[in-house]
């Protein structure tokens, strides 16, 4: 598919939580010179123990920022995406995780609120009582805390930031963790004046 975008000169944007997007590191380069690409990585903890049980078949942290710097070395704009913040369980590594992604060569950085509809509700607080048993009360409370008492909110605007003074908090940190860093300066645009329209059936082939 990536193949095809780059024959077609056609912009586009990956949303990863896998160090295996470096196998297409040649082509994302090629692309990235013309300004036609950028990737973000999804970094949620720097826990060990919590990425395992949160995320076990995913790359590992380390590996992610790794994926990170190895991309931004071959001049590929990369973005660190904070997604899910969870308040009560890993959102105190909000500034810690920023600084691990510029450190590895991030420009841009953004982040989403734990959202819990339909079926993941039950999964996830099954597994929040199986994994932080301890915790998992307080957790919930603080997810309906940013979600209007809710342990959802549909809403566009405010779905994936939730709403309230502690989601207020968490993104107050985000951004100044943000201007702290360097990070968001400026939001690349990708290029679309480079676009090559596909040939529509019937038309006569092109000789060269």
């Amino acid at each position: 598919m990536i193949e095809v975008l780059q024959e077609f000169r056609h912009p586009f944007g990956i949303v990863t939580k896998s160090a295996n997007v470096l196998r297409d590191l040649d082509v994302l380069k090629e692309m990235a010179e013309l300004g036609l690409v950028k990737v973000a990585i999804s970094v949620t903890t720097l826990d060990g123990r919590l990425a395992r049980a949160m995320e076990p078949r995913a790359s590992t942290p380390m590996k992610r920022l790794s994926a990170l710097e190895i991309l931004a070395k071959a001049g590929i704009p990369t973005v660190v995406m904070m997604g899910p913040i969870i308040p009560g369980l890993n959102d105190s590594e909000i500034e810690n995780i920023l600084k691990a992604a510029r450190n590895a060569g991030a420009r841009e950085a953004g982040y989403t609120m734990l959202r819990l509809p339909l079926e993941v509700k039950d999964l996830f607080k099954d597994w929040l009582e199986k994994e932080y048993p301890d915790r998992a009360a307080k957790v919930m409370s603080l997810v309906k805390s940013v979600r209007g008492g809710a342990e959802n909110d549909p809403n566009f605007g405010t779905r994936m930031s939730g709403q309230g003074p502690y989601a207020w908090t968490i993104g107050r940190r985000f951004q100044l963790g943000c201007q702290r860093l360097g990070l968001n300066t400026s939001r690349l645009i990708l290029r679309t004046d480079l676009f090559q329209r596909p040939p529509q059936k019937g038309e006569q082939m092109r000789l060269i």
